[in-house]
């Protein structure tokens, strides 16, 4: 068992003491009601507003992104149908030459 056993170490999770994301995004609710409101001018474009957007809406990619994981690449995807076509070629035909 203490081959395959062996245990992953604990992955880096780093916490922020003096950053507050709650109180940010609460101060940027009150932003966003006072400019609706008219109390402060209208703010300009910039593309940093929409940066991140898609990721919020979507919880599976919110979660893939937070573990880190990478989608299989399509060369592996590739050799994978390629190994199966040449099985299959095999169990048809007998041999293993084409």
């Amino acid at each position: 068992m203490g081959m395959f056993g062996v245990r992953k170490p604990r992955r880096f999770n780093h916490q922020y003491i003096y950053a507050d994301e709650r109180k940010e995004k609460l101060s940027k609710m009150e932003e966003n009601a006072k400019r609706d409101l008219g109390l402060l001018p209208k703010k300009e474009f910039s593309p940093e507003d929409i940066r991140g957007k898609f990721f919020e809406g979507t919880t599976h990619l919110k979660r893939r992104k937070e573990s880190e994981r990478k989608p299989l690449h399509i060369g592996v995807v590739l050799i994978i149908i390629a190994l199966l076509l040449y099985i299959w070629h095999y169990l048809q035909s007998g041999s293993w030459t084409f």
